[in-house]
């Protein structure tokens, strides 16, 4: 197996929680010095590696306010990815980014509050002020959507995604709020994710999957039941999507 292929690292969110077509060769959870990190899977696909790990841990039992982003994001670099495939979910505001939609997004904007959200916090550790006008790897959005087009995908190019705190879904107010400030999707996992990518050195992009139109846009409540019903056709894409990745390696 080619180390392009086994240097990749998949990180499931809100319905991703497994990947049974994997072939798995090695499953392990790590201590890391910012305690212990999502359990991570070494499977093969096609011939192909990579690692994949659900953010919210085994059977969805994390909320995104107290996933532990840190041990996650340095687990994946202690077992050798370079690159980072991150599945959100989220919601959509803009009027194409309808339920169903698969988006890579290109900007972002972080509403979160009292994360660990850096490596860096003085002390030992010193301090860094890491590059992040473009919060997402270029060449590696691109490398994504280079195989979307040559297969023929209507994936959504660039976009907005905002980060909110969660795990409450937002107001219609606050969906309003956000549209104003330029957002075009809506999801709780994007940061300190991305950020934290950066300040090792990773290259990360986000595969943003519209489960739902934000809050106060559709005239029908979101339900979780709804949610999740959207999301078991989504992830069969997403899915695809990876080993159309998988195989372009």
């Amino acid at each position: 197996m080619g180390i392009d292929s086994a240097s990749l690292a998949v990180v499931g969110g809100s319905g991703f929680d497994d990947y049974p077509e994997l072939n798995c060769l090695d499953s392990f959870e790590l201590d890391t010095p910012f305690g212990r990190a999502a359990p991570i899977t070494l499977g093969e696909l096609g011939g192909k590696a990579l690692l994949f790990m659900p953010r919210h841990g085994p059977e969805h039992k994390v909320p995104p306010h107290l996933i532990n982003y840190r041990a996650n994001i340095w687990a994946l670099r202690e077992q050798g990815a370079g690159r980072v495939l991150a599945v959100n979910a989220v919601g959509g505001i803009r009027a194409d980014f309808g339920p169903g939609r698969l988006v890579i997004p290109d900007q972002l904007i972080d509403y979160t509050y009292g994360r660990d959200h850096t490596f860096f916090t003085g002390a030992g550790a010193g301090v860094a002020h890491v590059e992040f006008d473009q919060p997402y790897d270029e060449a590696w959005r691109n490398t994504l959507l280079a195989i979307a087009r040559r297969n023929g995908w209507d994936v959504g190019e660039g976009g907005v995604l905002a980060c909110t705190q969660g795990p409450r879904l937002e107001t219609a107010a606050e969906i309003r709020r956000l549209k104003n400030d330029g957002c075009d999707l809506v999801g709780m996992t994007g940061m300190p994710e991305a950020v934290l990518a950066r300040e090792l050195g990773l290259a990360y992009a986000s595969l943003a999957v519209v489960v739902n139109w934000a809050g106060g846009l559709s005239a029908q409540p979101i339900t979780l039941e709804t949610v999740f019903q959207q999301l078991r056709t989504s992830i069969i894409d997403v899915k695809r999507f990876i080993a159309l990745l998988l195989a372009s390696l």
